[in-house]
């Protein structure tokens, strides 16, 4: 079991192992399979000898192809994958989230993103159990809203408890809290808050209500998501057990 899940590598400010955290039947996720982070665009070159060293050979990049550097930063002993997850073209689904208030900075969007859009989470999901040995690191932007859709589908996959796939996203606002700061912006995690608030809910509240409502595993073999990969995930992150 692993002592810390954040990983404190020079550049990144939003890295932690998705090992470790317990499951249903009483286990805990592997530590080194899956890491979530922010873009590793930053990444000195003590970062991704921390990424290295950390057993990690595979980038999962969920942006968008203008979100990301028009020069490759990772080194070639890393292979990187892109799965595009938002798809942008959908203009009448993100106009449907801005018009009924379902911020992309919350889990507000994520039922209606899932159960519109499983395909993209399968694309997603695919690539990493299709990932060669090593760990693999999943990334957005900030880490947060993407990488925490992806993460949350992982875990509750691989049967984590849905109070520990709670406490893994909201590990983020304190994690970003430093990144704003070096930004000079502000603190984004009491305005997420307060958006919440308004409409009589939480992070929390939300993340727990997709979890008891909707069966994630059958909307996502629905999308595509067959039985030798969705094995192959649960082997990435379980080991073992998952036979």
């Amino acid at each position: 079991m692993v002592t810390t899940r954040h990983l404190a590598w020079e550049g990144a400010f939003n890295a932690r192992d998705l090992g470790g955290l317990p499951t249903t039947d009483g286990g805990t996720t592997l530590p080194g399979a899956v890491v979530r982070s922010d873009a590793p665009d930053d990444l000195t070159a003590a970062g991704w000898a921390g990424l290295w060293a950390h057993g990690v050979r595979t980038v999962l990049d969920l942006r968008e192809p203008d979100e990301i550097p028009a020069e490759r930063v990772a080194p070639d002993w890393v292979t990187v994958v892109r799965v595009p997850l938002d798809d942008r073209g959908d203009t009448a689904f993100w106009q449907y989230c801005a018009d009924n208030g379902l911020s992309s900075g919350t889990p507000l969007y994520y039922g209606p993103f899932l159960r519109r859009k499983a395909d993209r989470c399968v694309a997603a999901i695919e690539a990493i159990a299709d990932a060669p040995p090593g760990g693999v690191l999943v990334h957005c932007a900030s880490g947060r809203d993407r990488t925490g859709l992806i993460s949350l589908l992982l875990l509750a996959l691989a049967g984590v408890e849905a109070a520990a796939i709670v406490a893994d996203y909201e590990l983020s606002e304190e994690r970003l809290r430093p990144a704003f700061a070096a930004l000079g912006w502000r603190d984004q995690g009491p305005l997420i808050r307060e958006l919440l608030a308004r409409r009589n809910t939480s992070a929390e509240a939300e993340i727990l209500s997709l979890l008891e409502t909707l069966d994630i595993e059958a909307v996502l073999r629905a999308a595509g998501l067959g039985e030798t990969r969705l094995a192959a995930v649960r082997a990435r992150l379980l080991g073992e057990r998952a036979e």
